[in-house]
């Protein structure tokens, strides 16, 4: 019985430490996000239209976003808070698996709690724990497009 929790033991080591080797570095604004390309892998591309401009964004394969996605396409009145960030209560709550960041990247498309979808506009460090939902690709006029106050924001998912 000893000889077999060893054993036992000593796959599971391997295993947990095959799978740490498989997150892989994606490069930010001087820190590093790592994603586990098994789970959480850039995939599906969502299209972001707000203020007559279009943005594009790379979705995270994770429960979240699978979630999310069965929402599409969805078109609502985000609220604008601490002037970096619109988010919007979802009327359904998705699984997560929020971690804290540390810096959050205008860009980043995000969920508070297990409802709360937060599009961020601006760059700035965070004690708040999120879950990824996706990254707009090129977040260059987003401040603007989204303006103060209350925005009207479309999401699609991209065929």
């Amino acid at each position: 019985m000893k000889y077999t929790l060893t054993f036992v033991s000593l796959v599971f080591h391997i295993l947990i430490g095959a799978a740490c080797d498989q997150a892989t570095p994606i490069p930010g604004n001087g820190n590093e996000i790592y994603i586990d390309e098994k789970t959480d892998s850039m995939t599906d591309t969502l299209l972001i239209k707000v203020g007559g401009k279009e943005f594009k964004a790379s979705l995270v394969s994770n429960p979240t976003t699978s979630a999310f996605k069965t929402m599409l396409p969805l078109t609502i009145d985000m609220k604008d808070l601490n002037s970096n960030e619109k988010f919007f209560d979802l009327t359904s709550n998705l699984p997560g698996n929020a971690s804290n960041p540390g810096t959050i990247n205008s860009g980043d498309i995000m969920l508070w709690g297990s409802n709360t979808l937060v599009l961020f506009y601006k760059t700035f460090s965070t004690t708040y724990s999120y879950t990824r939902i996706g990254r707009i690709e090129n977040p260059t006029g987003l401040s603007a497009a989204l303006g103060t106050g209350n925005t009207r924001v479309v999401f699609t998912l991209q065929n």
